[in-house]
């Protein structure tokens, strides 16, 4: 083999294993402090009677569009190095038993996301704040229509590119009016979720 045809060759045989490369290099995603993200999540509660008192077997879909900002740059240098982002949450729940109801809530939502393993990036989140559902004073869990929802979860995102993540984790999701009335038993409901985010 000539010396111009080898090279060439080497390049032809390389591009399969390069070009994966390229591509994971393309999408690494650089989030910096200031970087925004917007969001769409689609989940199914699953109801927890966590006492003998609770009786009510809520469940049904939701979803939840949001909006964040990343506010500070990577933190640490191990398995936990990540950032923090802050933001806000709307959230959709639909009940289909023990009868077809609705609510609707404001959350501020805080992350932590876990950066060190590039693309894929576990996180943990928080979200809290007022709530109103239609089935409040229909079941002997809540008295009234007004109440807080308090959520808690872990989800992965994985980068498909720099700026687009698909999202899937799981919440769990409390529903009370804080003691305004009574009863003030709660809601109690498991959430798992998918969805996709995009950051600019």
């Amino acid at each position: 083999m000539n010396w111009f045809a080898r090279p060439i060759l080497t390049a032809i045989l390389g591009m399969p294993l390069t070009a994966p490369l390229a591509l994971a290099a393309d999408v690494s995603p650089m989030i910096t402090v200031g970087t925004q993200e917007v969001g769409l999540t689609a989940g199914y509660m699953f109801s927890h009677r966590l006492t003998d008192l609770h009786k009510t077997k809520q469940h049904g879909p939701a979803l939840m569009p949001s909006w964040m900002i990343t506010l500070t740059d990577p933190i640490g240098d191990s398995w936990y190095r990540g950032q923090i982002s802050l933001g806000a949450e709307m959230v959709y729940l639909e009940f289909r038993e023990p009868l077809l109801t609705h609510g609707v809530g404001f959350t501020p939502r805080i992350k932590y996301t876990f950066v060190a393993l590039g693309r894929v990036r576990p996180y943990a989140e928080f979200a809290g704040g007022p709530f109103w559902t239609d089935l409040g004073g229909r079941i002997r869990e809540e008295a009234i229509e007004f109440n807080f929802v308090l959520t808690g979860g872990v989800g992965v995102s994985w980068f498909l590119t720099s700026q687009l993540t698909v999202n899937a984790g799981y919440r769990f999701h409390h529903i009370s009016n804080a003691g305004i009335a009574f009863p003030n038993l709660g809601l109690n409901a498991s959430l798992p979720f998918i969805g996709f985010s995009f950051y600019f």
